[in-house]
């Protein structure tokens, strides 16, 4: 019988690279993120699968990994990212293997993928970690797709090889985002309870098809239930607006959830999503109202180019001159920050319109050039410099000033853009367009409270 090994030791070059990724990722492109269910994970040596939704492409297995440091995380990622000989070297360095699809690389590329399957099933009867998406490709909403069976292939063919004695553990996993394309935003990560395999060793071996579709439903639910799958698409960014602004905020508040704590948050949407879809379910033609309502008040907020938040807060001209005064003061610390840091903002948008066709990439392009690119010329570069020339503690003093100044500058910026957007509320309440916008807002909010209760 084949013997389960000890998971391989991280090179010194990997704990370093898994180090620094984890100081651009979760120092600087995230403001927070939440790791919820840690003591769910079995302990390093155990053979886990983790299966998770996935909604934001790298940033869905890079930020899990940067969690799980005491182990050896094998992930399956997309086959065409490895084209690249220099990329393809480099990935499989930090556990990464190839997926082939049929409606990407074609029929005959999929043959490939026993070579992978093989290399997962061997990194588990070593004790390792394998991570895989079983969607087999992103989502662009909040959405949970059809599960395909891979990952449980890849744990029974590893059983089996191990003679069904050692047991495989199933880890359902989700990520949940406040904003999938901006830096500076929140995140969650949530681990479920793990489902044993070995309970299912003697069903599968009569009957394997049943035993996985059986497997996959019980897996499917559990991450459906953690995250936000809001299943009305048809509605959906009327249902996703409506929980990211007012509404959502008055919801939390009615319900005892805190709407600024973003995992409160997330059990609100879920709450508020499910009460949606069952006033959809029972009052169809009020709901389908009050969503063409709300499809015009979104297009009419485009239209002024105000936010949602801005009812709320009802702002006069004195919050315009504070504001002011407020961006007037600070200034000066934006103009001294913005030098150094200015390229990890500048770079990024110089080729994120002509390289990156979907969407869903954004963010993962941000973290990736900031990693290679950015931060190196903006941070270390300069930090080897002035201590050449400066000495180290002038060094030391950059190095540890930098992030506080990146954040300085998206907060700066992030003020800029609630100051126009009080400046046009003000005006457009001066000319009067914003009454009639109010009172479609208090009507919609108004026939929700009513079917919701109901």
């Amino acid at each position: 019988m084949p013997r389960i090994r000890k998971p391989r030791e991280h090179s010194l070059f990997l704990k370093a690279f898994r180090a620094y990724l984890q100081y651009v990722n979760s120092g600087l492109y995230f403001r927070k993120e939440h790791v919820l269910g840690l003591e769910n994970v079995p302990s390093n040596g155990t053979p886990v699968i983790v299966v998770a939704n996935h909604q934001n492409c790298l940033n869905d297995p890079l930020c899990v990994c940067l969690q799980l440091t005491d182990r050896r995380m094998n992930f399956l990622a997309r086959a065409n990212v490895f084209k690249n000989p220099i990329f393809n070297k480099a990935l499989r360095a930090m556990g990464l293997l190839p997926a082939y699809r049929m409606g990407y690389e074609g029929y005959a590329a999929v043959s490939k993928n026993q070579e992978t399957f093989d290399a997962a099933g061997n990194a588990l009867m070593d004790g390792e970690t394998v991570m895989l998406y079983p969607e087999a490709g992103h989502q662009d909403k909040r959405w949970l797709g059809k599960f395909k069976l891979g990952y449980l292939r890849i744990a029974f063919a590893a059983a089996q090889k191990m003679n069904f004695k050692e047991d495989i553990v199933v880890l359902p996993s989700c990520n949940h985002y406040s904003n999938y394309f901006h830096a500076r935003s929140e995140m969650i990560i949530r681990f479920g309870k793990p489902l044993s395999l070995k309970p299912y060793y003697e069903r599968y071996q009569e009957a394997p098809r049943e035993t996985m579709n059986e497997i996959n439903k019980i897996i499917r639910a559990e991450i459906q239930e953690m995250m936000l799958h809001i299943e009305d698409l048809q509605h959906y960014d009327q249902i996703d607006f409506l929980r990211e602004n007012g509404y959502g905020r008055k919801f939390a508040a009615e319900n005892g959830f805190n709407f600024n704590y973003f995992p409160s948050r997330l059990l609100s949407d879920q709450k508020l999503v499910a009460a949606l879809q069952s006033a959809t379910e029972s009052h169809p033609e009020e709901m389908e109202s009050i969503y063409a309502d709300t499809e015009k008040y979104m297009n009419e907020l485009k239209r002024l180019n105000i936010r949602d938040w801005l009812f709320m807060a009802n702002p006069g001209v004195e919050s315009i001159l504070l504001r002011a005064l407020g961006l007037l003061i600070m200034l000066p610390l934006f103009l001294v920050s913005i030098v150094p840091t200015g390229l990890l903002f500048l770079i990024p948008k110089i080729f994120l319109k002509k390289m990156i066709k979907d969407q869903m990439f954004v963010s993962t392009f941000n973290v990736a050039v900031s990693a290679f690119v950015s931060v190196p010329l903006c941070m270390i570069l300069p930090t080897i410099l002035i201590w050449i020339f400066a000495g180290f503690w002038w060094a030391l003093g950059y190095f540890v000033a930098f992030p506080i100044m990146f954040i300085l500058v998206c907060n700066y910026m992030r003020m800029c853009l609630k100051f126009g957007g009080t400046c046009a509320y003000v005006l457009k309440k001066r000319t009067g367009e914003i009454r009639p916008l109010k009172k479609l807002r208090q009507s919609i909010f108004n026939r929700l409270d009513k079917l919701i209760q109901d």
